[in-house]
């Protein structure tokens, strides 16, 4: 019960949070952290530029609410912050997307085919769903290349979504790119949960819903105890969308009968 009233009071009574991101942003730029995206963190990764110290990547997954996803691209945009915008299938917004490459920020691709094709197939077995990898891979580069067609830009990194069904089965979606053909036929260079990207960090944060906030610690703890943080985030955690809110649950509903 006390989990069914958080999460009501989550998605339709928690005041926006969006004065707390913007105070994280002039936190880290205060404390001398460089504010950086996936893709060009990867990029300096790649080049040896990397930053010794006090560096914090910013990485945002639509999983539902658009509209506050705008809302967190203007702040960072206010002061002048590169972060990574990831959206779902059935979160995109091309218009946003190009706006947020425009200013130099990254938006790319939030992935789930894995989770999608499980229900779609009715498969509860992991064993049986990783035989069918190929199809779902086939499922993936279908979707990334159409992705891509729509925006008219090359996408070099992705991120894994964390659906229900995947925790059902426990697993990720991330399975799909362990195949060095597919990410090299995709042009994709790194994963957001690629180990060879996590190591550089010394604290992996994301929010959480109330009333803890953001796990293992917050943002502000953080850029006083670290010199480099990778903070993940989520529009739906920072404001109260009562459409986004209430579709989103109903979806999770259904496909939780019906799968």
């Amino acid at each position: 019960m006390k989990k069914i009233f958080g999460r009501i009071y989550s998605d339709y009574m928690m005041p926006s949070r969006l004065e707390h991101h913007e105070k994280i942003l002039v936190a880290a730029s205060n404390a001398g952290y460089t504010h950086t995206s996936l893709r060009d963190f990867f990029k300096s990764m790649k080049t040896g530029e990397t930053p010794s110290d006090n560096v914090i990547l910013h990485r945002h997954d639509i999983d539902t609410d658009v509209r506050t996803a705008r809302r967190l691209f203007q702040i960072e945009k206010k002061y002048k912050v590169k972060s990574s915008y990831y959206f779902r299938l059935c979160t995109l917004d091309v218009d946003l997307m190009n706006e947020i490459e425009e200013y130099g920020s990254e938006a790319s691709y939030h992935y789930e085919e894995l989770a999608t094709f499980a229900k779609k197939h009715n498969i509860k077995d992991p064993a049986v769903l990783r035989e069918r990898l190929p199809e779902i891979r086939d499922y993936f580069l279908k979707n990334f290349q159409l992705l891509e067609s729509r925006l008219g830009r090359k996408m070099v990194t992705v991120a894994s979504h964390g659906d229900f069904a995947n925790r059902r089965l426990k697993l990720s979606n991330t399975e799909i790119l362990r195949c060095p053909m597919l990410r090299s036929a995709c042009g994709i260079e790194c994963e957001a949960y690629d180990e060879k990207l996590l190591g550089h960090f010394g604290v992996y944060i994301s929010d959480r819903p109330p009333p803890q906030y953001y796990y293992p610690i917050s943002p502000l703890d953080a850029i006083r105890s670290h010199s480099r943080v990778y903070l993940l985030t989520h529009p739906r955690q920072f404001d109260t969308n009562w459409k986004e809110n209430t579709k989103s649950n109903l979806v999770r509903f259904y496909e939780g009968l019906t799968w």
